[in-house]
């Protein structure tokens, strides 16, 4: 009897312990200011550039503008030198006088880093923010139903695997050198389940993933913060420019938000909206996402709110 006593006491011990280590985790995402203060220094303290791929508009943009305001120099990396340029401006208009550096590069193409590489040659990087991620098609398909698949094979893994990849490989030497620095690698919330639809594009963002866990673990020692930083919908070029609403955030509240988690571990969703989603995303039934009435559904939802 006694022992049934010790059994039913130990687990209820243990049920209360996890409880509580949830309800610890919940509230370091509601108030991740408390839990993760930043000082004012903390990126001009890692160095005085920031490196942003995709930096022309949208999340990479936005990171840009805030690293900016943080007093950090920022290098702009996209294919468009018009959009670069009109991202340079609009940086000196809204930022403290930051020097801002561009440099062209289509991200789907091969040879491209020789020049990358040379153009940041004896910059004290602070920060680089591996944003650049291309869609195989603006409307979710199955793989083979993707216009100009063999094409869009190659661009994809070029600008959302192989980019990264490089770019840590260019960078990150100097700051385990220095012995500081920030690497943010941008994926995607529905990364974290089988996403039918978006079943290479997602392929991409695991990638991510587990290379930044990998990273991080290896150079944690040398005094290098490595996150992947997980969005749900934010309104971008490529999701179509959505309506801001509960779940899609403009890109600079979303960018602004998931600074505030930059101590937070090595994977986050940026917000407490997104993280609650992927709460339920992991939550849902595999059955429920993989099904053919869950795949139409969510295609037509996308045309949708895409106006296809």
């Amino acid at each position: 009897m006694a022992l049934i006593e010790f059994v039913f006491i130990l687990v209820g011990v243990c049920a209360v312990f996890f409880c509580g280590i949830r309800l610890m985790r919940m509230l370091m995402v509601l108030f991740p200011k408390f839990w993760y203060p930043l000082p004012e220094n903390f990126f001009t303290s890692m160095g005085k550039w920031a490196v942003i791929t995709g930096g022309s508009e949208g999340i990479g943009h936005a990171y840009a503008l805030q690293l900016a305001r943080h007093g950090l120099n920022v290098v702009l990396i996209s294919r468009s030198r018009e959009k670069l340029e009109k991202a340079a401006r609009n940086i000196g208009r809204r930022s403290t006088g930051r020097k801002v550096k561009l440099i062209s590069a289509d991200f789907t193409k091969d040879n491209i880093y020789g020049h990358i590489q040379e153009s940041l040659r004896g910059l004290d990087v602070a920060v680089l923010v591996n944003n650049v991620g291309i869609l195989p098609s603006e409307i979710p398909c199955k793989f083979l139903e993707t216009t100009y698949l063999e094409e869009k094979i190659h661009q994809v893994i070029n600008c959302n695997v192989k980019t990264m990849a490089k770019m840590c490989r260019i960078v990150l030497p100097g700051m385990v050198e220095r012995g500081r620095g920030v690497i943010l690698n941008v994926s995607s919330g529905i990364a974290k389940v089988p996403f039918p639809l978006y079943t290479l594009y997602i392929a991409t963002k695991v990638f991510i993933e587990r290379f930044s866990q990998g990273l991080q673990a290896e150079y944690k020692s040398k005094r290098i913060l490595v996150q992947t930083v997980s969005p749900f919908g934010v309104s971008t070029s490529m999701m179509g420019y959505q309506k801001e609403d509960l779940i899609t955030f403009t890109a600079e509240a979303f960018v602004t938000s998931s600074l505030a988690y930059l101590k937070a571990g090595d994977q986050t969703y940026g917000s407490v909206r997104h993280a609650i989603l992927g709460f339920f995303f992991q939550n849902i039934p595999k059955w429920v996402l993989t099904s053919e009435a869950f795949q139409h559904s969510f295609q037509e939802f996308v045309k949708k709110r895409v106006g296809a």
